[in-house]
């Protein structure tokens, strides 16, 4: 048994060294490839210099180009509900219906009052025509005459009166049929048939109408952003240099939308107005932008980002994103010289757009940084730059 382990351990032995034996081999002959094949080719990104639009992404609300509240403006016993909640509805179109009976009633009443003020009415004008001729003979005084014009002239403001009590009671019994004042989607109902409205704490509002063929979008910016903007453009900046910019599609004006689900809008939007005045509490400017909705994907209380162009960067200096590798906020690139040796080069970023990022200091136009296989190259290592055509998924 003994003589059968010290034979089992040196056959050990033997397979190590032949495994040693076996490394060591194939090492020399991979650096002996590695010799042979030459300086290996990397792609790197050439970096230029271009004016970059730079973006500011701001939460906004968005609501219908009109919303509308549907409001009982009489109160009373919800009768009917003729619509489909969340439809379309045309304007003039009936909605809701309210009990109308005691509003019948009280036009009923208002009539019988204004027939008896023109009764009365009639029997002051005979009575003041059968005074005139008696006067001109001196037959009545002039008093009674006068009182006789007098009575006409009450009955006659007697019978305008009643006929505007009839009028407002008609008005009233008109609210009873509550209809849309124009073509939108209208909301889910806040009263049921039966329910008593109108009047507080029963449902005063009862929906809201919205037209979304056109919806707004309300934003604000901060203070400071406002007053950086407001300088940027004051300071050597003729209104003509800022036409230009619009003119040659350096300064859009349209703003885009980005929605909940990280998707962008596929119209694109224009500003309304700025407001005139900062808000004293939350130190913002409100604007609002309006976006066609043709699709009528949009619906008004949607929260989305608003995607602003708020100045230009001339001449900045771009590079893609991945090109870059940091270590403990200390950013650097892997460039290759004009001898095709890589070598290690800190940078200063600045802001970064997408999936681009603007160099601040480090880098110079025409400089080739390594954008893939930052893995495969070490300072002092020789390269063939492979030019890239890199396609940024983020326009600039």
């Amino acid at each position: 048994m003994k003589r059968s382990i010290i034979l089992n351990k040196s056959s050990i032995s033997h397979g190590l060294w032949a495994l040693a034996l076996l490394t060591v081999w194939t090492s020399c002959g991979d650096k002996t490839a590695q010799t042979a094949q030459g300086p290996r080719e990397i792609t790197v990104f050439e970096a230029k210099q271009q004016d970059v639009p730079l973006y500011d992404e701001l939460v906004g609300q968005i609501y219908g180009q009109k919303d509308i509240p549907i409001r009982a403006r009489v109160d009373g016993y919800l009768q009917k509900i003729s619509f489909e909640e969340g439809s379309r509805v045309k304007k003039g179109q009936l909605l809701y219906s309210i009990d109308p009976d005691p509003y019948l009633a009280e036009v009923a009443a208002q009539e019988s009052l204004l027939a008896q003020a023109r009764t009365l009415m009639v029997n002051a004008k005979n009575e003041l025509d059968r005074y005139i001729p008696l006067a001109e003979m001196n037959a009545v005084s002039r008093s009674d005459l006068d009182a006789a014009q007098a009575t006409y002239d009450a009955s006659r403001a007697n019978v305008d009166a009643a006929r505007a009590n009839l009028r407002q009671a008609e008005i009233k019994l008109g609210y009873c049929s509550i209809k849309a004042p124009i073509d939108g989607l209208i909301g889910a109902t806040q009263a049921r048939e039966g329910e008593y409205v109108g009047r507080n704490p029963n449902p005063v509002i009862l929906n809201t109408l919205s037209r979304i063929d056109t919806i707004r979008v309300q934003f604000s910016i901060s203070e400071a952003k406002y007053l950086e903007l407001a300088r940027a453009y004051a300071e050597g900046r003729s209104h003509e240099e800022v036409t230009e910019d619009v003119q040659e599609g350096r300064l859009q004006p349209n703003i885009e939308l980005i929605l909940a689900d990280g998707s962008v809008f596929e119209e694109k939007g224009s500003i309304d107005f700025v407001n005139s005045q900062i808000n004293a509490e939350t130190g913002s400017l409100l604007i609002q932008a309006s976006f066609p909705n043709t699709s009528r994907l949009l619906r008004p209380g949607l929260y989305a980002k608003v995607r602003l162009q708020m100045a230009i960067a001339r001449g900045a200096l771009v590079i893609p994103q991945r090109c870059l590798t940091e270590l403990q906020g200390q950013y650097t690139v892997m460039v290759a010289t004009q001898d095709n040796t890589i070598e290690s080069r800190p940078v200063e970023i600045g802001r970064k757009i997408g999936d681009m990022v603007i160099i601040e200091q480090g880098l110079e136009s025409g400089d080739k940084v390594v954008i893939d296989a930052l893995q495969k190259v070490q300072t002092g290592m020789k390269i063939i730059p492979v030019p890239s055509e890199f396609q940024s998924k983020t326009a600039l």
